[in-house]
């Protein structure tokens, strides 16, 4: 079941994200949050939970999961360190474009500018590419703007079109990406404590004694409820080796009695217990 109520917000949502105009993020952003946000880009994932942390911006949109890359992993262990909560998700298709200033050919190009994850991703096109360099850089529609800035006329990126259009710049050749079954889940956050719980999913964060059976035994209240988990992942705790933290989603709404029963007998068993959020999609 899909939820598309949003969340009450401010007239013009001040929303931070990393990277530049044109990321994926601002897509995933004016999906949760309209046409007419205010986009806050940064330049790294901490300066995006920092930014919202600090009342710089009302929420915060971040890539958690790509369909084919798996976890971003540096964006758990920062929804676990921070008194923050997600609010709204949503999935956005990754069409990947090769990018250059206007009048360049494709025989021009000796060098391809992108973020490592994006260049992985279309690998069967660069490949055929084979005396042009790719060049990581930090973001894909940072990449765009670099090329532009500097007026590289030999140079490339791999981005999205909404780059392209936002530093009018000309597409060589569309959906290089290697997979069409290419997705990105995003997350939108808030401070703590500013919006209702309630949505088609509930996100926590909870360790264990490390002792026989103890995973088993947390999993087992979803299951002796019929809630489904969509997904669980292990992070180490830093400075404890061999303790985890794990990160669990679940298709069920807090405010349900299932859902509600299933996370007070969870927390009798647990060492840390935080739940991230539970919130509809997009």
């Amino acid at each position: 079941m899909r939820h598309t109520r949003k969340a009450r917000l401010p007239k013009r949502a001040r929303v931070a994200f990393q990277g530049e105009l044109g990321a994926f993020s601002q897509q995933a952003a004016r999906r949760i949050f309209g046409p007419h946000l205010e986009p806050l880009p940064c330049v790294a994932f901490e300066d995006v939970f920092s930014r919202l942390m600090r009342g710089k911006a009302d929420f915060a949109v971040i890539p958690i999961e790509n369909s084919l890359a798996g976890s971003i992993h540096q964006n758990f262990d920062l929804l676990a360190k921070h008194s923050l909560e997600s609010i709204g998700e949503t999935y956005v298709r990754i069409e990947h474009h090769l990018i250059a200033n206007p009048g360049a050919r494709l025989a021009d190009i000796t060098q391809i500018y992108s973020h490592p994850v994006a260049l992985a991703q279309c690998q069967t096109f660069l490949r055929s590419l084979r005396t042009v360099e790719k060049v990581s850089f930090y973001d894909t529609a940072g990449s765009v703007k670099f090329i532009r800035d500097k007026n590289l006329a030999s140079a490339a990126a791999v981005a999205s079109a909404d780059a392209a259009k936002m530093y009018g710049m000309k597409i060589l050749k569309r959906n290089i990406e290697d997979s069409r079954e290419n997705f990105t889940r995003f997350l939108a956050l808030a401070r703590r404590g500013r919006f209702a719980h309630g949505g088609a999913k509930t996100s926590l964060v909870f360790s264990l004694k490390n002792e026989p059976g103890a995973l088993f035994k947390a999993l087992s209240v979803f299951a002796l409820r019929d809630i489904n988990l969509t997904k669980i992942e292990s992070r180490p705790i830093q400075g404890r080796k061999w303790e985890y933290l794990f990160y669990v989603d679940l298709q069920s709404d807090i405010r349900s009695r299932q859902c509600a029963n299933a996370l007070r007998h969870l927390q009798e068993m647990t060492a840390y217990f935080k739940v991230l959020g539970s919130y509809p999609t997009y």
